[in-house]
């Protein structure tokens, strides 16, 4: 059972013996859905990244602040890509005027969103895939929700290091860029591989079992993502260094850098 449904797991082309970075990402933030190959899985991460939780809630702290600092500069519509399992603090609920289209290529991720949405007026879920983002664009309740010859701000939060290199996430994010009209955003973060030697080599090696690889980037190329972007203050920085005024209190004992995690929010002129 998840969630108090059960899943018909044959037709929805899962398998719960091995681990979903969306149900990892659930169990890092204290949520239930999740399996047992998850739990090991986080636990074996965890024994090396115990601040790997406090990253977790920080990267959703983030994503709120941004989405606020948005709302606030007059941003009405929202793309959240690889939005993962709901969990507090989504964008309707910061934005609950704004319009908001989820997108997850997960099945259960999928389902539990139509779930938890349904009725909640101007919000659309769409299965898609990040890595076709040029198919994602042409999505027809995309856009019938989302008008993008107006501002858009574009999520992608902890979603963009389950990218390969092979598959050339600057290009991914050159497509998506050129599709917004001017004065949209893109809310970006992405675990980085500048962490500690030993928390980088136990989580590649753990996701390698899971159902997407994980790559981790140095600050120089996850800057490179923000090409035609400008970065609006306080620039690329640790999770809890994103206008902290406004932050959450996780305590991260030894310094930034222990959310694990570079983010920024970047303006198209």
């Amino acid at each position: 059972m998840i969630g108090g449904r059960r899943l018909q797991r044959e037709s929805l082309g899962f398998d719960p013996k091995t681990p979903s970075v969306a149900r990892l990402y659930d169990y890092y933030l204290g949520g239930k859905d999740h399996f047992p190959a998850d739990r090991a899985a986080a636990e074996r991460i965890l024994e090396v990244a115990p601040e790997l939780r406090a990253a977790a809630r920080a990267n959703r702290s983030f994503l709120g602040r941004a989405v606020r600092f948005l709302a606030a500069s007059g941003v009405e519509q929202f793309l959240d890509i690889g939005t993962g399992l709901p969990a507090h603090g989504n964008v309707h609920e910061v934005a609950p005027s704004a319009r908001v289209v989820y997108v997850d290529h997960d099945p259960v991720v999928l389902v539990h969103a139509r779930a938890l949405l349904a009725g909640q007026g101007e919000t659309t879920v769409v299965r898609g895939d990040l890595r076709e983002p040029a198919a994602l664009l042409k999505d027809p309740d995309l856009l019938r929700a989302l008008d993008l010859d107006r501002p858009v701000g574009v999520l992608l939060t902890a979603v963009l290091h389950y990218v390969a290199d092979a598959d050339d996430p600057e290009a991914i994010v050159a497509t998506l860029r050129d599709a917004l009209a001017p004065g949209s955003h893109l809310v970006l973060s992405h675990g980085t591989s500048d962490a500690r030697a030993a928390v980088v080599e136990r989580a590649t090696e753990v996701y390698l079992g899971a159902d997407t690889p994980l790559t981790l980037r140095g600050r120089e190329r996850i800057g490179r993502l923000f090409q035609g972007f400008e970065l609006v203050r306080p620039g690329l920085v640790w999770l809890p260094e994103w206008r902290p005024e406004q932050a959450d209190l996780i305590d991260f004992h030894d310094g930034p850098e222990s959310s694990l995690t570079l983010c920024g929010v970047g303006r198209k002129g």
